[in-house]
């Protein structure tokens, strides 16, 4: 396998978890790199969900360990794995509607808001200095998706594509070490996905490290480094996206019996 490999970020080893005695995940195994892009794929009920949620600690495997940056993140709280640097957005949009797009994004720096209850009441000059610097950095990660002349508008009369790059620019602002697409495309069309795709790719340039849940196979294809296929909770192939289209695992599991944008 030919793969454009950075240090390691997380090692996932053997991850295993069922849900009234059906698995879930069945031994998961699998490596993600620094500055690289991860597409997790296959057909509803694979266990691409119950992975995120054991990655961000909202379910606990039952078996394995996910190693992040070297660390042990199994049995970690969300919270603490938030704090070490993995952040998400959701299949179905979480954002506050009467909120600000400046103040939704805002929400994704809360844990650098760092101000006691002495520094608020009294508006200390280096509380301001904290606020103004979040401030920037969310109008920052605003233009970076796109939004930027939308800051003040309420979050909820978005059109459905910004709403999504909205998510993202939430989950970016933070500059986390590992950044968790849960299907970013949905609902989009051609011609948003494709704005979406130029971001992805963007983004790796710069570096990031993604983990991208996706049914949009041409997607997939076009910004991936490395394709992890899941059928049944377990790992059927796992690829350059050039290898996994050519694996009849893969051809007979998903691509065989969906359409390219399922």
């Amino acid at each position: 396998m030919t793969l454009r490999e950075g240090p390691l970020l997380l090692d996932l080893q053997r991850l295993s978890k069922n849900f009234g005695g059906v698995p879930a995940l069945a031994e998961v195994s699998f490596p993600i790199f620094r500055g690289t892009v991860t597409a997790l794929i296959g057909p509803n009920g694979a266990g691409k969900t119950t992975l995120i949620n054991c990655l961000t600690g909202v379910v606990q495997p039952e078996g394995g360990r996910i190693l992040f940056q070297g660390r042990e993140l199994t049995g970690l709280p969300p919270h603490e794995i938030a704090a070490l640097g993995i952040a998400r957005t959701f299949q179905n949009l979480r954002l506050f509607p009467r909120l600000s797009v400046l103040d939704n994004v805002l929400l994704g720096l809360t844990s650098q808001a760092g101000s006691s209850l002495g520094e608020a009441l009294l508006r200390t000059p280096r509380l301001r200095h904290r606020e103004r610097r979040l401030k920037l950095a969310a109008l920052e990660a605003l233009d970076a998706f796109g939004l930027g002349g939308k800051a003040d508008w309420p979050a909820g009369i978005l059109p459905y594509g910004d709403k999504k790059r909205l998510e993202m620019a939430r989950v970016f602002v933070s500059q986390p070490a590992l950044a968790l697409l849960d299907e970013p495309v949905a609902g989009l069309n051609s011609q948003e996905t494709a704005e979406v795709a130029g971001l992805i790719r963007q983004l790796r340039r710069q570096g990031r490290t993604l983990l991208v849940v996706e049914h949009d196979m041409e997607l997939v294809m076009g910004v991936s480094d490395l394709v992890v296929v899941l059928d049944g909770g377990r790992r059927i192939a796992m690829g350059t996206p050039e290898e996994v289209q050519r694996d009849p695992r893969v051809l007979e599991a998903y691509l065989g019996r969906m359409s390219v944008t399922a």
